[in-house]
């Protein structure tokens, strides 16, 4: 009897390996886009790089699992500061998502710690002085409708009345 399941223990054990080599590519390719975009942004200013947190990618997943059946831009309201970005069609990148944040820098005024004409919240977090670790993670949206990503910035920043660098 015992070796009866020996084989579908062997197969089950294989697909978990498989799956998990699968996904271990897809996530330095991931991680790689995503600190490369930030980490030019930060040396613009003259601020070190941030470093890829496991813990942040971990909630980053878990919370994106939560917005696969609807990809609503909703914020996690966790601990961390946060980016969030939706994507649609094929050839969608996540390197998109961050240049897309860092060009809210053109809306940010160093002078007066201001956004004007449109949103520079998300540039302001990928820049801000303390942050040190980043972490992100993405989903495809139930039903085709693209991707969810968020990313996950340890410490947080984004103070009212504070500067980002």
């Amino acid at each position: 009897m015992a070796s009866s399941r020996l084989p579908l223990l062997f197969l089950l054990l294989a697909a978990f390996l498989l799956f998990h080599q699968a996904g271990a590519r897809t996530r330095p390719a991931l991680a790689n886009q995503l600190l490369r975009s930030h980490n030019k942004a930060r040396a613009a200013v003259g601020l070190p790089p941030l470093a890829w947190d496991g813990r942040l990618v971990r909630y980053a997943q878990s919370y994106a699992a939560q917005r696969r059946r609807d990809c609503a831009l909703v914020h996690s309201g966790g601990p961390y500061g946060e980016n969030i970005f939706w994507g649609s069609g094929a050839r969608w990148r996540p390197a998109q998502a961050a240049a897309a944040w860092v060009d809210e820098r053109r809306w940010y005024h160093y002078r007066s710690n201001s956004c004007s004409g449109r949103e520079c919240g998300h540039y302001t977090q990928i820049v801000w002085r303390s942050t040190a670790k980043l972490g992100c993670a993405m989903v495809h949206c139930a039903g085709r409708r693209g991707v969810f990503l968020v990313c996950e910035y340890d410490p947080p920043g984004n103070y009212i009345g504070e500067r980002p660098y």
